[in-house]
């Protein structure tokens, strides 16, 4: 292999701290070999063979970094890939990729002209429960699916203070916090809808943000019929709906609860080397997913039910794409385009909500 990429993370709050920093440790090839950091010396604690850089500025400006991921606030998004890029970076963008469409494809088009990999960190792609319906889905074991439903809920029900997350703002709001991973899993599964209806809302007494939404897609499959991909999201669920039920002409598949990664990274737990004969990170049994089935759909009467292990869950696995992008030994696991296809789908969510209307879907624009 070739010397490892020197990366630096940009922004060590929550995303940097959680879902960045961890993996690009863990992963061989890649070096965190500096973290930006405005205030404060956990960074420096949690890993100490980093710089720790007080300034974006300085990251740009350093020869030795190849890889620029950009973790910080979602408005600020933008305008730090695209002076990474100028500086000639190879670039991760957290979620959302940026608030527009436009500001995607200019970074798009520019990372081309540069030749640098751009990345989105659609990392929810590589969850436990998602690789299983991926699975079951592309396996057919529940005949043609008719109806895909997909749960994000949260349960906050008074507004936080003191957090960007709950302060207005052009891309800030649950549509452009938990959207971008819910449609990004819809365009990975089916491809691109013929039609998008969307609610976008504030449920809670007191808010500064959308709180809550719901995203019906329409998607033609071949033959001609149509699957409707449901997504929703809320910040008042003290009981959350199911993550997934999915309902195909076979029978059905129902799953609760979270992939367990991030929880295991709020206890303080880290994944170990991608090289290591140590597993990240098995779901419990008791977490499993429940297929319905019925062995002759001409009974409706009769249904077999058994729990469907779950495959695991691993981010490392977008770090490694990541890698082997920049070393051009594969092409990336989520491509760029399908950044931009988000944020469009995550614009016309926010068009059809304002207009109660269906609204036809055009995602063309990128390659």
């Amino acid at each position: 292999m070739s010397a490892p990429i020197r990366t630096a993370v940009i922004g060590y709050g929550f995303a940097g701290r959680i879902f960045h920093s961890p993996f690009i440790a863990a992963v061989l090839g890649l070096d965190l070999a500096a973290i930006v950091q405005r205030k404060g010396d956990n960074a420096a604690a949690d890993y100490p063979h980093a710089k720790i850089l007080r300034s974006a500025e300085e990251a740009f400006a350093d020869p030795t970094i190849d890889l620029i991921v950009v973790a910080t606030p979602n408005e600020s998004h933008y305008t730090l890939a695209h002076a990474a890029l100028k500086a000639g970076k190879h670039v991760v963008i957290d979620k959302p990729f940026t608030a527009t469409s436009e500001e995607a494809l200019t970074l798009i088009n520019m990372a081309q002209q540069q030749g640098r990999v751009l990345a989105p960190f659609h990392n929810r792609r590589f969850d436990s429960d998602f690789l299983t319906v991926k699975k079951l889905v592309g396996k057919g074991t529940l005949g043609r699916i008719a109806q895909f439903i997909s749960h994000y809920d949260r349960y906050r029900p008074v507004q936080r203070t003191g957090t960007w997350k709950e302060a207005s703002g052009t891309c800030n709001g649950l549509l452009f916090d938990l959207g971008p991973h819910l449609v990004d899993q819809a365009l990975a599964l089916f491809g691109t809808p013929k039609f998008i209806t969307a609610s976008v809302r504030s449920a809670r007494d007191v808010t500064a943000i959308d709180d809550a939404f719901d995203i019906m897609l329409d998607f033609v499959l071949p033959g001609g019929r149509g699957l409707r991909y449901e997504c929703s999201s809320t910040m008042i669920a003290a009981e959350p709906a199911p993550r997934f039920r999915i309902h195909g002409t076979h029978g059905s598949f129902l799953k609760y609860g979270l992939d367990p990664q991030e929880a295991a990274l709020l206890a303080g737990k880290r994944p170990p080397q991608i090289d290591s004969p140590t597993p990240w990170l098995p779901e419990p049994e008791s977490a499993w997913g429940t297929l319905a089935l019925a062995p002759d759909p001409a009974d409706p009467s009769r249904i077999n039910h058994t729990k469907l292990p779950s495959e695991i869950g691993d981010y490392r696995r977008f770090y490694v794409s990541v890698r082997d992008a920049i070393f051009d030994t594969a092409p990336l696991a989520i491509p760029v385009a399908d950044a931009f296809r988000t944020v469009k789908l995550l614009e016309l969510a926010l068009e059809s909500s304002r207009e109660k209307r269906t609204l036809p879907v055009d995602l063309s624009g990128v390659n």
